[in-house]
């Protein structure tokens, strides 16, 4: 069987090494087959011991914020990307950003740029979504308000200090949506500020959105 037919039932997440050398049971040597298939655009590495179908198999690939949670994990999609895809900015977002109980890191992949930055428990497990991106794909992202507050934590450079400040930054810098600003869960951002970094900032912004 041609490997395009072995892999169109893994479409739908990330493929292991492992399950890449199942798929290849008649060969003694199943990293030289793999190494074929790289090459030949069947597969594609996104990094070491992790693959997604390649063009030439002519299958789709799993959605980009899904790979971003198994590219490196613990994991879930933030900051830009998350508020692209809640339409809280109007910005088509081309770098998936995510935050991690790991250390920072930033793969370049041949399907994109994935970014990943340190928080530590326990901020980084509150306002996590499951989200289903597709019938058959699930997705973990920040809501709304986490990937804003997510977005002023880790931007070095930003202090907030003044309700002025915050609505340029909001308005302007951000070019956040007024309308989703005003949806936004102020008591919920209020009940992480006793384990959030950027404490005083983030007391701005609820003083901010409040006014909103």
């Amino acid at each position: 069987m041609v490997f395009s037919r072995k892999v169109k039932e893994y479409t739908e997440a990330p493929i292991t090494h492992n399950i890449v050398a199942e798929m290849l049971p008649e060969y003694n040597r199943p990293n030289d087959k793999i190494s074929e298939l790289i090459k030949s655009g069947e597969l594609v590495s996104i990094r070491r011991g992790l693959y997604i179908p390649g063009p030439e198999t002519d299958l789709p690939i799993p959605n980009l914020f899904l790979i971003a949670n198994h590219l490196r994990g613990p994991s879930y999609v933030s900051m830009e990307s998350a508020l692209s895809y809640w339409s809280v900015i109007p910005e088509r977002v081309y770098e998936v950003s995510s935050v991690t109980l790991k250390t920072t890191k930033t793969y370049t992949t041949p399907i994109g740029r994935f970014s990943y930055q340190h928080l530590a428990a326990p901020y980084y497990s509150f306002g996590i979504q499951s989200v289903k991106i597709t019938s058959q794909q699930t997705s973990l992202i920040a809501s709304p308000e986490k990937a804003l507050c997510d977005k002023i934590i880790l931007t070095s450079g930003i202090l907030l200090r003044s309700i002025t400040q915050t609505q340029d930054f909001l308005l302007d810098d951000m070019r956040m949506d007024e309308e989703m600003l005003r949806t936004l869960n102020i008591s919920t951002i209020h009940s992480w500020l006793e384990d959030a970094p950027k404490k005083n900032s983030l007391k701005m912004l609820i003083k901010t959105l409040e006014q909103v």
